[in-house]
């Protein structure tokens, strides 16, 4: 039987996981990256749910769990930084979950253990697709020319090839909220919570504890700051948080000189399809749930699982393109549709809304009600069982 060959363009989370379980159901495996190397850093990232019966079948759960930010964690605190309620310990899943990592660390942990043979071409794009009847034939922007069985697209929320191919079904959902991520030099101030402190205007300060001997730091707030470049978005964040108090002057004077700063305009991506013929979307391509939603790193790792699982039997590639998404649509759909008054309810914008908000923080984490907010990071996670995958000796 003639070798089954995979195009995956996009190196993160989930174009690393179909590439791993592609290849290790014996496809040969092509990665293209937009970017000259392998892409370091980022902010946090977790492995929840099904996500970690995944990681544990690709035998890397230890190895992930090595990578531990430090934190140990999640509280609320006032501008003064006293704590005002603390999030449950909701075990392996919580708030700070067991495995929490850095995008970049987890990632590299996916790449260093490939199987042998997956191919990862860097500083090349995809700039043309022609998807035939037995083959797909992918054109890159560095002149290749590769003949695939599959193509996945995996590039992330902003998808050039996703749109190029599938731009009449992308449903962009703006949440209305932006982020600014980056990482500051660690101060004896520091410990090894996540301290969240929310202030009126709709705006947000975070500091998280890394495993590199710096902090990861987060601006967030109602607004639309889409389409700014780092200077312009910083300074329209300096003018957004004048007066915010905690952290805030550490935050931004940290930016600006920070290596790894970026800005996000929180959007949603909904499609009613993520395969076409011979292509499919997989991870923040297909279905971006963003950091509202949680979970994202998670359903990334799953869906190369899922991806390799559905489409290894012999048979009609199409066939196995709508298993897979027949099995991961109700995670996602679980995800992203959290209610409507959660956004409101996570940026006040009256002195009197963050009351509210206090108090219901207070509340919610509660010994009474403890459990019921522990549910709220249950994500990721389904009562079905993972399909099987029958590994072939890859070379």
């Amino acid at each position: 039987m003639t070798t089954r060959h995979a195009a995956i363009s996009g190196a993160s989370i989930a174009g690393l996981s179909a590439a791993f379980w592609l290849r290790r159901t014996g496809w040969e495996v092509t990665v293209l990256e937009r970017a000259e190397a392998f892409r370091d850093g980022g902010q946090n990232v977790d492995v929840r749910g099904t996500a970690r019966e995944v990681l544990t079948r690709m035998g890397l759960f230890d190895a992930v769990k090595d990578q531990n930010t430090t934190e140990t964690g999640t509280v609320f605190v006032d501008s003064s930084g006293r704590v005002l309620a603390e999030l449950p310990d909701a075990g392996p899943d919580g708030a700070t979950a067991e495995l929490e990592v850095l995008r970049g660390d987890f990632a590299a942990t996916i790449l260093h253990n490939l199987p042998d043979g997956v191919e990862i071409v860097y500083g090349d794009t995809v700039s043309g697709v022609e998807d035939g009847p037995e083959h797909v034939t992918v054109s890159t922007a560095a002149g290749r020319h590769l003949r695939a069985d599959l193509l996945v697209i995996a590039e992330g929320v902003r998808s050039a090839t996703r749109d190029l191919l599938f731009g009449d079904l992308v449903e962009r959902r703006d949440l209305g909220v932006a982020m600014v991520f980056g990482t500051i030099p660690r101060t004896a101030s520091d410990d090894t919570r996540w301290r969240w402190y929310t202030t009126t205007g709709g705006r947000q300060v975070h500091l998280r504890p890394d495993n590199h001997g710096t902090t990861r730091a987060m601006l967030a707030c109602t607004g639309d700051f889409g389409g700014l470049g780092r200077a312009d978005a910083l300074s329209r964040f300096r003018d957004r948080y004048a007066g915010a108090g905690w952290e805030t002057r550490r935050v931004l004077d940290g930016f600006d000189d920070s290596e790894d700063v970026y800005v996000d305009q929180l959007t949603q991506i909904r499609m009613p399809a993520w395969h076409r013929g011979r292509v499919c979307l997989a991870g923040d391509a297909a279905w971006c749930v963003t950091p509202m939603g949680g979970g994202g790193a998670s359903l990334a790792l799953i869906s190369g699982y899922v991806l390799a699982a559905a489409t290894a039997a012999p048979g009609r590639l199409e066939d196995g393109l709508a298993a897979y998404e027949d099995w991961m649509r109700p995670l996602v759909d679980d995800v992203q549709n959290f209610p409507g008054w959660l956004l409101r309810f996570a940026y006040p914008r009256t002195r009197f809304g963050l009351r509210l908000r206090r108090l219901a923080d207070r509340v919610f984490t509660s010994r009474l009600l403890a459990p019921l907010t522990a549910k709220m990071t249950q994500v990721a996670s389904s009562e079905r069982a993972l399909p099987p995958v029958e590994s072939v000796r890859a070379g």
